[in-house]
């Protein structure tokens, strides 16, 4: 356990860092350009290239050492920090550049996930698993206050260029933490041979193992579709949430909302690692999701930085307590020499949604949802009278639309047994028997699917 909190602290560092730079880069994109579509380019060059090598990523975690997977994906981040200080130091920097940058990092940072997510399983006890998610959760939340209000601050004091150079400092620290620690890997029982020429094609059966371990469980099966909705709404709140903010505040009280809602995610990510979580953790998802979805609804009602700054508190309170049952509900029914695969697959699936969420939000608001809202529009007259109109309430309205489809697809998903049931119907795992990907055959897993 000790192992774990060292490895948190250090992955905390490392965060606080890489969200300097995002504010900081998300506040200078969307001032250069003015456009949600540049701005929202920025998230699908995060997230595509991560979820084009996540299958293959997730098969190759399985195999190699877990802590080497975390230091490759903190390298290649500090790189590309330093790489944009460079270009902005010589005058260089484009936006073009930081797309480069940003997707050359998701590729590497493909393993990031996966690899700590699976050793949390191998570091610490099931009993404690739902705390030691609310743990990372607690590291997440922590950057997300300090991050935003420091960034708010200091890019208008020491500006992009001192923010790359701590987040660049950051990333030593988080560096020479994971060159310390040490922790077990899963036993292997695969026996096949490891030469070269079968690495193709083991690989590829690790890969269908993983995937096929997922679509013969329909719980797992269920909430992997469930969370896939959830993420599609995130992402298109990710991406409009700045530039609705921006229209009516400026970016110190973005800064300011910003860490409110960090300060929402540590109080619900204390609560989830002291409290643990309700019995039933599919309980806990089916009551906090859709109370986001109400809060998103109210959040973005009428052009106010308080209204916004406690919808966003109440969020993010909500998310690591959503976010620490779902994962819990995985480790537990997922064999840990599985993990690896089924992770990268899972946030594959996820993060899918997000990057078409990306790719969709930009155009359909900045050509339909804007001017169907502005003083002349077609909405003007209607939805417009209960909103307001002008620039950013077609963002507001959009945004009110997947609130509503958030508390829709938590009903849906309420009447699935599969679903509502899924920590009784899929068994956990028995970690002395054989979990090799040889004994995980189609056959099996149908057998296994039709019993759960």
């Amino acid at each position: 356990m000790q192992t774990f909190l060292f490895i948190c602290f250090g992955q905390l560092i490392s965060l606080v860092g890489s969200g300097l730079t995002s504010f900081a880069l998300g506040v200078w994109v969307y001032q250069t350009t003015g456009s949600v579509t540049q701005f929202a380019l920025i998230s699908l060059f995060i997230h595509l290239p991560n979820i084009i090598i996540s299958p293959v990523v997730g098969a190759i975690v399985d195999r190699w050492d877990r802590r080497w997977a975390m230091i490759l994906s903190d390298s290649v981040a500090g790189i590309g920090t330093l790489a944009i200080w460079m270009l902005l130091f010589f005058d260089r920097l484009e936006i073009w550049h930081i797309y480069v940058a940003v997707g050359f990092n998701s590729i590497f940072n493909a393993f990031q996930w996966p690899a700590y997510s699976a050793t949390i399983s191998l570091l610490v006890p099931k009993q404690h698993l739902p705390r030691a998610n609310g743990a990372v959760q607690i590291s997440r939340a922590t950057a997300k206050i300090l991050s935003p209000a420091l960034a708010g601050v200091l890019v208008a004091v020491i500006h992009l260029e001192g923010i790359l150079i701590i987040d660049f400092t950051t990333f030593l620290v988080a560096l020479a933490i994971m060159l310390m620690v040490r922790f077990p890997q899963p036993e292997k029982t695969n026996k096949k041979s490891a030469q070269w020429r079968d690495l193709s094609r083991d690989l590829s059966q690790e890969i269908v193992s993983g995937w096929n371990y997922i679509t013969f469980r329909p719980g797992l099966r269920g909430l992997l579709t469930f969370f896939t909705v959830v993420y599609f709404t995130m992402g298109i709140l990710e991406v409009l949430f700045w530039p609705l903010m921006l229209n009516f505040s400026s970016s110190q009280e973005l800064g300011m909302v910003l860490s409110i809602g960090g300060f929402g995610w540590l109080l619900g990510s204390i609560t989830m690692s002291a409290w643990g979580g309700p019995r039933r953790k599919i309980s806990g998802i089916y009551f906090f999701v859709p109370f986001q979805g109400l809060l998103l609804c109210l959040g973005v009602f009428n052009s106010s930085v308080t209204l916004a700054g406690l919808a966003v508190f109440g969020f993010l309170f909500a998310y690591p307590i959503v976010i620490s049952c779902n994962q819990t509900i995985w480790q537990t029914k997922v064999p840990t020499d599985l993990q690896g695969r089924v992770f990268a697959l899972q946030q594959a699936m996820e993060k899918s949604a997000s990057i078409l969420a990306y790719i969709l939000t930009g155009p359909i608001v900045d050509h339909i949802f804007e001017p169907l809202l502005l003083s002349d529009g077609l909405l003007a007259g209607t939805i417009g009278r209960a909103i307001g109109t002008g620039p950013g309430r077609g963002s507001a309205f959009f945004l009110i639309l997947m609130g509503l489809i958030n508390i829709l697809a938590t009903f849906i998903a309420y009447q699935n047994r599969q679903i509502r049931r899924v920590e009784v119907m899929v068994r956990d795992p028995i970690m002395s028997e054989s979990n090799s990907t040889e004994s995980i055959s189609d056959k099996t897993l149908c057998e296994s699917g039709s019993k759960d």
